[in-house]
């Protein structure tokens, strides 16, 4: 509930906070009408802290005002989408790669756990908590990467997406399945101590598979 993340801090960041999260999480849908007596009411605050933090999240992007309608949470940009998944599609495969010679036994234990939750997340589909446990899968495999730069870049890319909601597997959950089996292939090259050129590639096709598939998607909309 959006009352109970009311913490410390301005009344402000308090409402940015506990909007913003809401967004991320999906819990305010693209479309959604923001109602700030209502939004104040449920945080206890007035309704100019509310304001204020709407504003912040339009400057963000993840609100947008509509004539005669007022804040709405915003839709996915499929332009910055397309971008964002690109740009890390390259960045989180050169990182997998030079990640993959410190990868050790226990890495990859926890990492197959976690794709074991994600199967398991398929017979009944909840799109968020898949998103989650995909993040935490590829942040074991990237999460070595001794080049900081790229480490860094792969790590704000991750946040864009955040930025844009793309819990991508709610528009195109059949990639979910996919999704699955290749982790297992991506592990099973780091297991064999395959070729870096081998890991990156896989790495990287398979984060430009799920951009494809929602861009395929999107053109039957």
């Amino acid at each position: 509930m959006v009352e109970s993340m009311v913490a410390a801090g301005s009344k402000s960041e308090q409402a940015y906070a506990a909007i913003k999260d809401q967004i991320l999480q999906g819990l305010y849908s693209p479309g959604y009408r923001l109602v700030l007596s209502k939004i104040a009411d449920g945080l206890g605050v007035s309704v100019v802290p509310v304001r204020e933090a709407i504003r912040r999240l339009e400057a963000e992007g993840l609100v947008k005002f509509e004539r005669n309608v007022g804040a709405t949470v915003a839709g996915i940009d499929p332009v910055e989408y397309l971008y964002t998944m690109q740009t890390l599609s390259i960045l989180e495969g050169a990182a997998t790669a030079l990640s993959a010679p410190l990868i050790g036994a226990a890495d990859v234990a926890r990492a197959r756990a976690v794709n074991a939750e994600m199967r398991a997340c398929l017979e009944h589909f909840d799109p968020i908590r898949f998103t989650q446990l995909n993040k935490d899968f590829h942040s074991v495999l990237f999460e070595h990467c001794p080049n900081p730069h790229i480490l860094g870049l792969v790590h704000q890319g991750w946040d864009q997406l955040g930025s844009l909601r793309s819990s991508t597997f709610r528009f195109v959950p059949g990639r979910a399945h996919e999704s699955v089996d290749e982790h297992e292939a991506l592990l099973r090259l780091i297991e064999t101590a395959a070729g870096a050129e081998d890991i990156e590639k896989a790495a990287r096709l398979h984060r430009s598979a799920t951009l494809d598939a929602y861009l395929n998607q999107a053109k039957n909309i």
